[in-house]
């Protein structure tokens, strides 16, 4: 199911973030010093839009981005694993800023889509469970999460318990719980928002759930 393609991020916002995906490219293919003398140029006025769009020091600004350099700028890939058990989801609350997300991060490499999601529940909420289904592929920047001056690819998958034991923290989390979907906390908005754990209930109550992508 494809959701709708409107852009929610300001729309200088994904500019600037486009502009600096291309001069990192170049950085990173041009052989000749005057085009890679234009490329860092570019770059560093494309991290000075961010910064000003963001009313954020431009040091940050290079910390987030510089994940990208050294090659072709893709978007990052973040992984959520949604886990219900009798009508209630799990949710881990981050150490980070003290609020509750679906148990997930970035994507490592070398490890599969569903190896990554099964080793972040382990980690953040000590429990065993086997990805089944992708049930969500969102790009951040055409739902209403923050705007970020990072890009984002966002896999959402329904996960079953191997064994059901209690959730605990881990050392990313301080806490570990399942919730229902009336009585959801207050949610950590860059990593999940609410129709994010509303397409869980729906996909985990479906006989063959959809995938919405983008």
């Amino acid at each position: 199911m494809r959701q709708g393609s409107t852009t929610l991020e300001d729309t200088w916002l994904t500019r600037a973030k486009r502009l600096l995906a291309l001069a990192e490219t170049g950085q990173h293919f041009t052989k000749d010093p005057f085009d890679r003398e234009r490329y860092d140029e570019i770059a560093a006025m494309a991290r000075s839009m961010l910064a000003d769009l963001g009313r954020t020091p431009i040091s940050k600004i290079e910390a987030l981005t510089v994940h990208h350099t050294g090659g072709y700028a893709t978007p990052s890939i973040d992984i959520r694993g949604a886990v219900i058990r009798n009508g209630h989801i799990l949710l881990v609350r981050e150490r980070s800023d003290g609020k509750w997300a679906l148990p997930g991060g970035f994507a490592d490499i070398g490890s599969s889509p569903a190896e990554n999601i099964e080793r972040e529940v382990w980690e953040e909420a000590s429990l065993r469970v086997q990805a089944r289904h992708l049930y969500a592929l969102r790009h951040k920047a055409r739902h209403p999460y923050p705007p970020d001056v990072r890009d984002f690819y966002k896999l959402f998958f329904l996960c079953d318990e191997l064994q059901a034991q209690s959730p605990e923290p881990g050392p990313e989390t301080s806490e570990a719980r399942f919730f229902p979907a009336a009585a959801l906390p207050e949610l950590s908005l860059t990593r999940n928002i609410t129709s994010d754990i509303n397409a869980a209930f729906e996909a985990a109550k479906a006989d063959s759930p959809s995938v919405q992508f983008d």
